[in-house]
């Protein structure tokens, strides 16, 4: 996605060879007008899966989900990473890794709020070594429902989870395929 990518190099920040800092506009401040472009190139992406939920982990994840959502025209779900005193009843739950802030966190959804005949877009803001989508699909799983699709705002191409998520079966699309970072600078899979 070009506009993306224009950003990703405008006002994304190197700090290392793994990390990407795109707080100015997809996970800190979000640009709504981006989330909007976003939301429809994950729309049309997945027009033809029949998705009737869209699930993603807050918080990051919620900008881009709540406007695909919107362009699909169906529930966006987000998994909560603490649980709140209302979930006390049926829950879904599993442990995803956080890579960036190098902890296990158990992860919770309500057990009726996924059905079976659900088809599930899933909708992340990065995928880097998996453990967040794969994470999601082992929630959707629980539920009996289908895992129609991954979307991706920014993929790192040079870590694993994209091949995780491949040889898992996953449908997985991304907007920005970033093939390394080095010498601060961001280079795409496509130059």
């Amino acid at each position: 996605m070009k506009e993306l990518k224009k950003r990703i190099l405008e006002d994304g920040v190197v700090l290392n060879s793994t990390i990407l800092k795109v707080d100015r506009f997809l996970n800190h401040q979000i640009d709504p007008m981006l989330m909007h472009q976003i939301g429809e190139a994950f729309a049309k992406a997945f027009a033809n899966e029949g998705i009737t939920k869209v699930l993603t982990l807050e918080s990051s994840g919620i900008a881009p989900a709540v406007l695909t959502g919107l362009a699909l025209e169906v529930p966006v779900i987000f998994v909560r990473k603490k649980k709140p005193i209302t979930l006390n009843t049926s829950l879904l739950t599993t442990e995803i890794y956080s890579y960036t802030k190098n902890v296990h966190n158990t992860v919770y959804l309500e057990k009726d709020i996924i059905q079976e005949q659900d088809k599930c877009l899933i909708i992340d803001d990065f995928l880097a070594n998996g453990e967040a989508a794969l994470g999601l699909t082992r929630l959707i799983e629980q539920s009996r429902a289908t895992v129609s699709g991954i979307g991706i705002v920014i993929e790192k191409s040079f870590q694993e989870g994209r091949a995780k998520l491949d040889r898992a079966g996953y449908s997985v699309f991304a907007l920005a395929r970033i093939s390394s970072l080095t010498d601060n600078k961001v280079h795409f899979l496509d130059e």
